[in-house]
């Protein structure tokens, strides 16, 4: 019986061994297919995550460049100051209005477009490709186009086209519309609604043709007239579309900069967070405080990509589910 059990126990452990190799070699060779990738990595964290550590560090402190024999640990003192301040808690209302205004925009004229687009008709493609263009320009050539081709009072093409229009009936005094001085954030609001229209347009048109025709041709057949079908089968089926066009929108027209700076210079109430972060560390010389502005910013941001990323994920399950 010793015998026996000892020929069992010695060819298990025998047995055994084969399959520790096995599994060392398929964690040599997931580590083999990982390691180039390893270089990437790495640089990756340098270049965003190393930054961002020395960001938040700064920001716990009280450092003015103009005063560097007075740094000192501040703790949450910048913080406060970015919640309290006036100018600096109308710049985060202001990024909170500018926002809210181009991401809403932006979703109801890129949806009309997305319908209109989902039709066939003669020229499809080259509307498709116009209507995509301005949000393959440049942001800062964008800005500038809206505010010498477009919006400049003296020689603009809507102040010459209402200068047309008006010779037309034979007046000599037509409207002169000075949007940059009268109302600077509606400029500013327009022109990025005009850049960020076409990616509600791309998402929304995505999610159109992705839709269960079967359904809305029973519909059709059943009478339903085109608001009916548009109301409760293609508005349901576009809610997480419109949701992921929203949120992905609001990460990057939060973090804005280009539009404030070139068209209005932050004046006349539209400086925004990241414009009042460029003012606070390059004319303030405020590191800390601009740090603790900066790290605001980072958590929003980090919080609607959060929301973002749920909503990709429901997404692919959604397709992956059919």
């Amino acid at each position: 019986m010793t015998t026996a059990t000892a020929r069992i126990s010695r060819s298990g452990h025998t047995a055994a061994k084969p399959s520790r190799n096995a599994k060392s070699r398929e964690r040599a060779l997931a580590w083999a297919r990982r390691a180039p990738l390893l270089p990437a990595l790495v640089f990756l964290i340098v270049v965003t995550q190393l930054p961002f550590v020395v960001t938040l560090i700064i920001s716990f402190l009280n450092w003015n460049s103009l005063s560097p024999d007075k740094t000192a640990f501040a703790g949450l003192e910048n913080y406060i100051t970015v919640l309290t301040d006036p100018d600096l808690r109308q710049a985060i209302f202001t990024t909170i209005l500018l926002t809210v205004a181009v991401v809403l925009a932006s979703l109801l004229i890129g949806l009309g477009l997305a319908l209109l687009l989902d039709k066939k008709f003669i020229g499809r493609g080259l509307a498709r490709t116009l209507l995509i263009a301005p949000f393959l320009v440049v942001p800062v050539a964008a800005a500038l186009i809206w505010k010498h081709a477009l919006l400049n009072p003296a020689y603009g093409l809507i102040n010459g086209i209402l200068t047309w229009i008006w010779s037309l009936f034979g007046s000599v005094t037509p409207p002169q519309l000075d949007l940059l001085s009268q109302a600077p954030l509606m400029a500013v609001i327009v022109s990025l609604v005009w850049q960020w229209t076409p990616f509600m347009m791309l998402i929304l048109l995505a999610g159109l043709q992705s839709r269960p025709m079967d359904t809305v041709e029973a519909a059709q057949m059943d009478g339903a007239t085109s608001w009916a079908i548009f109301r409760h089968l293609t508005l349901p089926h576009l809610r997480q579309y419109l949701e992921l066009g929203g949120l992905l929108g609001a990460i990057y027209i939060v973090q804005n900069f280009d539009a404030v700076f070139t068209l209005t210079a932050g004046g006349l109430g539209t400086a925004n967070l990241p414009y009042a972060i460029y003012q606070t560390f390059y004319f303030a010389n405020e590191y800390g405080l601009a740090s603790a502005a900066g790290v605001v910013v980072v958590i929003g941001t980090i919080i609607v990509a959060t929301f973002a990323l749920r909503t990709v994920f429901s997404l692919f399950k959604k397709e992956a589910a059919r």
